[in-house]
């Protein structure tokens, strides 16, 4: 059922709206404005004035198109039509407009607007207003300062009287009992450093055991890891060559050795030019023991214990980011 030529007052209006900024953000007046909400946080301020969760209300003048959401709204709550509605609505925002000129309009439950000296509308919103449904039933104290109370039923009781030192002393006696708390922290600190001494030096013993003992685990697959180089160079023809009489020497270990390997070559004047070159960089380098498949190695350096190597090869490979590997020469 429509009605038609239906009319209603400010005051209805403004409970219209106030029902709506409870549940949403935005309520337009069509050709009027909008009241937005904002939502703010629980806080304290420096006066201990506690304020819960809230949503504030504001008003824009520019957004004054309609969105249907009053009207819709006032249709269903008046049992009239959308169309009938609206037009109740432009017939108020008329009115409005006219007493805005002279007075103030009061929204209750929401806030007044008036013109300011510059003809522009301006919006004074009701403070005690908390348009946060969450908030429901938490209203703003002044948090009360907590007070200690001591329990002094004897005033004159001021020294405890729980140490029953002698009081009866010498100066001597005096200038131990200064002197006794600086031992203390001077033992204390002797402890310390001896502790930190020698957890670092059996916790970097650990260490390298542990590295030398994993590196042996991977010595067998990297063994046979060698820099060779293979070109495919088609098919030669046969050329007949002289070949020296007194074949190159192969070294030969008298002692053990731990060697990092910075590369293995099939010809001994390509092992030698890189010999020489690691050696102008600083490296002990030196020429290793040949592999099983004939290849000259070349090392970075020859040591005779695990824990050089092992220190040089992660020095080269963790620090300078070096291909290198681990050889154990026997």
């Amino acid at each position: 059922m429509y009605y038609n030529f239906v009319t209603f007052d400010l005051m209805q209006l403004s409970r219209y709206i106030q029902e709506l900024l409870y549940q949403y953000e935005c309520v337009t007046i069509p050709q009027f404005g909008a009241f937005l909400t904002r939502s703010f946080k629980a806080k304290i301020d420096h006066k201990g004035v506690f304020y819960p969760p809230r949503k504030e209300v504001n008003f824009n003048q520019l957004l004054f198109v309609n969105d249907g959401l009053l009207a819709h709204f006032i249709a269903r709550r008046e049992n009239m039509s959308y169309e009938s509605s609206l037009r109740a609505i432009e017939k108020e925002v008329s009115s409005m407009k006219k007493r805005l000129q002279t007075q103030i309009i009061l929204f209750p439950g929401v806030g007044e607007i008036q013109l300011n000296r510059d003809k522009k509308i301006q919006f004074t919103p009701l403070d005690k207003i908390n348009f946060e449904i969450k908030s429901f039933g938490l209203h703003t104290y002044h948090r009360q300062t907590i007070i200690k109370v001591s329990n002094e039923s004897n005033p004159k009781n001021i020294m405890d009287d729980t140490n029953n030192d002698n009081l009866m002393f010498t100066p001597e006696q005096k200038e131990n009992k200064k002197k006794s708390p600086i031992f203390r922290y001077a033992a204390v600190g002797i402890i310390g450093l001896a502790l930190f001494g020698a957890s670092y030096y059996f916790g970097d013993r650990y260490v390298t055991e542990q590295q030398v003992a994993e590196q042996e685990k991977a010595q067998k697959q990297i063994k046979l890891n060698v820099q060779e180089a293979a070109f495919d160079i088609g098919s030669l023809n046969s050329v007949n060559l002289s070949v020296p009489a007194n074949p190159i020497e192969k070294i030969v270990l008298d002692q053990i050795y731990f060697s990092v390997i910075a590369g293995s070559y099939r010809y001994m004047k390509n092992a030698e030019n890189k010999v020489a070159k690691l050696k102008a960089e600083g490296y002990p380098a030196a020429l290793a023991e040949v592999n099983p498949k004939g290849l000259y190695r070349v090392a970075y350096g020859r040591y005779n214990s695990k824990k050089e190597a092992i220190n040089m090869l992660y020095f080269l490979k963790y620090t300078l980011k070096e291909d290198a590997w681990y050889l154990e020469e026997r």
